[in-house]
């Protein structure tokens, strides 16, 4: 893969391919059809998934231990040609190891006996409608097709099987195995009603169950967003059997940095036609961002310089004329743009006249890459299946009832477009919804389906919808020094589920090598593991010496039966191994220690052969010993300690050159600080813009202004901090310290997963989780010294508050020496009470207790006064 998978991609495609192992053997055995889903929420990634699983399904994969399935066959499907060919643009981008002649998009002109094999087919409806060359003369009571005079078919272009032909050909091929993928699976589920009332099988159904002669596939994966219906469809269907589901978490997803934290809604305040005025405050935002990302591009070396465009959505009849002044709108608003920067995307495909302007037709999947296209117009046609990460700016003119349009458009914008948070900068991180005839009632809708990224209508965690906010830019009367201690206190990530040492040690010492950080990092690396592989074998001799006997023979059994007396006896039986079973050994082991490193000290032993010794046979005398040391599970387990310690050794080496680096590369390292089960503490990013809500609505829809607070990191040209707290004693506790003697700054740490929000980790039912305090306040000492404090006002009723507290007394105990105070804080019985978790009886006590409610009523608690 061109890319490294996040954690959550990770964990989806070992399940992905662990249920098309066990579909492909039942179907082989039993002849046994099998259909599962793959429900990730938009900007997931499913594509780059289904790269690795393809990766994996024809060349095999050492990390899943997934032997290749030599007779893999892959149908891409889905409703819309364009569609398909932006998921085959995507996957050859993906992926190192699918070449252009592995995405076959099949055309008319297709008449293959049988798929090959390691392939991957597109196909859409259209291609399989009765119409369609491609079907043409399967169905013999088509009454258009030609016969000769023997009242034979002739096949339209003379050819000899039709798509349904090919597609059974391969299916009852006993060397292959079909796997069908439908993309945006909850599509064309429904059945087609025919005029006598009787529902017709829809051309998807068809393909799953099979149609007429040609059998149903044998393994059928839907990928989706919303997969309930097709869920719902396989339950009905008589042919396959149901696998478990692969559900990806969008909470992981919205933590990854590849979808836009915040989607903010600009509505008018009052009733009335805004059209033109929010047109023009979207032309802004359009300059403004471009210009923020212009700037970012300075700042950063390496960093590709994003050009945004805004998307136009207007009604599915629209008036020419009126889109056309539009269009004069925006340009009177920024006359630098380019005259011939708009496009359309209308169902029509055909160059369009708006007024007095001629826009020009683009595809929908051509979008992101032509750079010159910065207004798009749009009706509802690329709702679905479509992404652009560069349309940051949606000013849509559809009615207040066309919600559903709306929100599923503006899904399609959420991916960041550099597939990673923007440190410290909100407005990068976020995408801009104006809605002219929308007004604040209308629009809740709307901000309810955004929160959520999946079937269960659950919120995703970390996802901001806001309505008219405003921009936070760090406070000019802040001292640089209190900036610095900020970004001087420690943070903590999730680790990764399944850690890989070696391979690890491996990725950081090539991204070293490419910043020029350490030279020859990677020989490095693994002369480092070499000697850990010669000391294990001095070790570890006796057991070396009986798994490298184990190698070298075959035992087995011979079975003699007599046949009068029909006994049987058995009778063991010992050969040498030749090379095949060595070179399974070895393959083995490579797959514990990692292929590269298996390889490399394969070298190094060879290396060490004398004079005169032919070079494969000390190959495979190498080979021999790494298949043995394979076997030994402690030289493993020695092996990944001292990758992880080298790892984090270089890390902590390099830590001042890293963050010298851009941000681009800087997420690269972080990356890998999380590619371990004991992650190091990251650095917090510095924070540069916010965007804050100003109002909250209550229960009876009326919008009421938040309260804003002096002293904050950031502020607007006020100097204030719009802030909405939880209850009304987080913000007693907020007064109460600012009011403290000494305070001069305060941070509202970010409840989302970004770089600049303070981390600490904590262990709940066997999983880490995170916790982010609410608060962190600086105060100047009398000798003018800056300490920072964190103040967590903690609510006792939740079933996780006293898990939170113990990683919380943990963290306070590893950087006690950074932090003057660190306090959880607490309402109990009408008094307020407070954990000082600097103080080790405290921490002990924290760790014994099994209420959260007895630890503030005890003595070790203290009165907090508000």
């Amino acid at each position: 893969m061109k890319f490294t998978l996040k954690d959550y991609q990770d964990e989806a495609v070992k399940e992905v391919l662990d249920r098309l192992k066990k579909a492909r053997r039942r179907w082989h055995e039993d002849g046994d059809k099998y259909a599962f889903s793959l429900t990730a929420t938009t900007g997931a990634g499913k594509t780059v998934m289904a790269a690795a699983v393809f990766e994996a399904l024809f060349h095999g994969n050492d990390d899943y231990d997934f032997e290749p399935d030599p007779g893999a066959v892959v149908i891409w499907f889905s409703d819309d040609p364009s569609l398909n060919e932006q998921s085959r643009w995507r996957l050859q981008e993906a992926s190192d190891k699918l070449t252009v002649s592995d995405l076959v998009t099949v055309g008319n002109s297709f008449g293959r006996e049988k798929f090959e094999p390691g392939k991957v087919y597109f196909l859409n409806t259209q291609k399989l409608s009765k119409n369609s060359l491609l079907v043409r003369g399967h169905d013999p009571n088509d009454a258009a097709i030609e016969k000769d005079d023997r009242q034979m078919r002739i096949m339209p272009d003379l050819r000899s099987h039709t798509i349904w032909d090919t597609i059974q050909n391969t299916i009852e091929d006993p060397d292959l195995t079909l796997y069908l993928v439908l993309d945006e699976a909850h599509r064309g589920m429904k059945e087609v009603a025919k005029s006598n009332g009787d529902g017709k099988p829809t051309i998807v159904k068809q393909l799953i169950n099979g149609s007429g002669s040609v059998p149903g596939i044998p393994v059928v994966w839907g990928v989706s967003a919303t997969v309930q219906r097709f869920n719902e469809a396989i339950a009905e269907m008589l042919g396959h059997s149901k696998m478990p589901n692969v559900i990806v978490d969008p909470k992981k997803v919205q933590e990854s940095g590849l979808l836009k934290d915040t989607i903010n809604l600009d509505v008018p305040d009052e009733t009335g036609d805004f059209s033109t005025v929010l047109l023009r405050r979207g032309t802004d935002k359009l300059r403004d961002i471009s210009n923020a990302w212009t700037e970012y591009a300075k700042q950063q070396d390496d960093a590709d310089t994003v050009l945004p465009l805004m998307v136009l959505q207007v009604p599915n009849s629209p008036d020419h004329k009126e889109i056309g002044k539009w269009l004069d709108t925006i340009f009177e608003r920024w006359p630098d743009l380019p005259p011939d920067c708009i496009a359309n995307v209308f169902g029509e495909h055909k160059t369009e006249a708006f007024g007095s302007r001629t826009v020009p037709y683009i595809a929908p999947e051509r979008v992101q890459e032509s750079d010159w296209v910065r207004v798009l117009v749009a009706k509802d046609a690329i709702s679905t299946g479509w992404d652009c990460p560069r349309a940051e700016v949606m000013v849509s003119f559809r009615a207040a009832s066309d919600k559903t349009h709306i929100t599923q458009l503006l899904g399609r914008m959420v991916r960041t477009p550099l597939a990673r948070r923007i440190p410290g900068n909100e407005r990068l991180n976020a995408v801009d919804c104006l809605l002219p005839h929308f007004d604040k009632k209308s629009v809740e809708a709307v901000v309810t389906t955004l929160m959520t990224g999946s079937d269960s209508g659950e919120e995703l965690p970390g996802r901001r919808v806001l309505i008219n906010p405003r921009e936070m830019k760090p406070n000019p009367a802040i001292p640089e020094e209190i900036w610095q201690k900020l970004l001087s206190l420690p943070s903590q990530t999730l680790p990764k589920r399944q850690a890989r040492p070696v391979k690890r040690l491996t990725a950081l010492a090539h991204e070293l090598a490419a910043d020029a950080l350490l030279p020859d990092a990677g020989k490095r690396a693994h002369a480092e593991m070499h000697k850990v592989l010669d000391g294990a074998q001095v070790r570890y001799t006796e057991e070396v010496k009986k798994a490298r006997e184990a190698v070298l023979a075959v035992e087995g059994k011979t079975v003699k039966a007599d046949i009068e007396t029909k006994g049987m006896t058995f009778n063991d039986f010992v050969e040498v191994a030749d090379y095949a079973v060595i070179e399974d050994a070895y393959k083995r082991a490579a797959r514990a220690i990692s292929p590269d490193l298996a390889t490399t000290y394969s070298e190094h032993l060879a290396s060490k052969a004398a004079d005169g010794e032919h070079p494969e046979d000390t190959l495979i005398e190498a080979h021999t010993v790494v298949a043995a040391l394979g076997l030994v599970p402690d030289i493993k387990s020695d092996l990944e300690t001292a990758a992880e310690k080298f790892s984090n050794q270089w890390l902590n080496q390099h830590r001042i050159s890293i963050k010298s680096l851009s941000d681009e590369r800087q997420e690269v390292y972080r990356q890998i600080r999380e590619m371990s089960a004991d992650p190091l503490d990251v650095d917090l990013a510095r924070p540069h813009t916010w965007l804050q809500p100003t109002t909250v609505r209550e229960a009876d829809g009326k919008a009421i202004e938040l309260p804003r607070f002096e002293k904050h990191m950031l502020c607007d040209e006020d100097g204030l901090f719009p802030e909405s707290l939880g209850s009304s004693w987080e913000a007693k506790v907020l007064l109460a310290e600012l009011q403290r003697e000494g305070t001069v700054a305060w941070y509202r740490n970010p409840s989302r997963p970004s770089q600049d929000s303070l981390g600490v980790t904590y262990q709940d039912g066997g999983e880490t989780k995170i916790v982010r305090p609410d608060f962190i306040f600086f105060a100047r000492l009398p000798n003018g010294s800056i300490v920072a404090d964190i103040i967590d006002p903690h609510g006792i009723q939740f079933g996780d508050a006293l898990p939170k507290l113990r990683g919380l007394a943990e963290y306070a105990e590893a950087n006690k020496d950074v932090f003057r105070r660190i306090e959880a804080v607490a309402e109990v019985g009408g008094t307020y009470r407070v954990l000082d978790l600097t103080e080790s009886s405290v921490r002990e006590a924290i760790r014994k207790a099994t209420s959260t409610k007895s630890l503030y009523e005890n003595n070790g608690a203290a009165e907090y006064v508000v």
